[in-house]
């Protein structure tokens, strides 16, 4: 179980992103871009399909946009037309089996073990959470919840150089924590 580190913090940018307008499609994707495609990472086994289905949901919003009246619910409608239309890609899948004379080979790398990337997991938290209540608040931001440097300063009503400096201290303080050396 992952205890909240921000709760703060990452309401108070919730709720200024709700607020915010995007003056144009591209805008939109320059900021929201990577935030989406890691939603469509964790609907799709494949980042080329993600992309793919991203590229839709995006071509989807872009006819709607003029029609949308609340830009600051713009993620969840884009969150919608991913659901949407991967469970559409997924209805019309077609499955391709053909018989063969001879097994194919299995993949060479083996895929990682979900009990070792979950214990890795765990030891990144509780190494952030040995982190100082300032640092940490900055690493979530910065890292967690993929704020810019400026973002973050906003938020926790610090100067960049601040969370800057922070955030270097911060990582230096996590590539020495003994619990993470598998990472390395």
């Amino acid at each position: 179980m992952t205890t909240p580190v921000c709760t703060g913090a990452s309401r108070a940018v919730a709720a200024s992103a709700g607020h915010r307008r995007y003056p144009s499609f591209s805008s939109y994707v320059r900021a929201r871009g990577p935030v989406l495609l890691r939603t469509a990472r964790s609907l799709t086994a494949n980042p080329s399909d993600a992309e793919d289905l991203l590229q839709t949901a995006l071509t989807k919003t872009y006819v709607a946009w003029e029609r949308i009246e609340d830009h600051g619910a713009l993620d969840g409608y884009v969150r919608r037309a991913l659901v949407n239309t991967r469970t559409s890609q997924w209805r019309k899948r077609k499955v391709d089996e053909f018989a063969c004379e001879e097994v194919p080979e299995k993949e060479a790398a083996p895929a990682p073990d979900p009990a070792e990337q979950q214990s890795l997991h765990d030891a990144m938290w509780r190494a952030v959470l040995k982190l100082p209540d300032r640092q940490r608040a900055m690493v979530v931001l910065r890292y967690y919840e993929d704020l810019s440097e400026a973002q973050t300063a906003e938020v926790l009503g610090v100067s960049v150089g601040t969370v800057k400096s922070a955030v270097s201290r911060a990582l230096g303080k996590l590539r020495e924590d003994p619990e993470l050396s598998p990472v390395r």
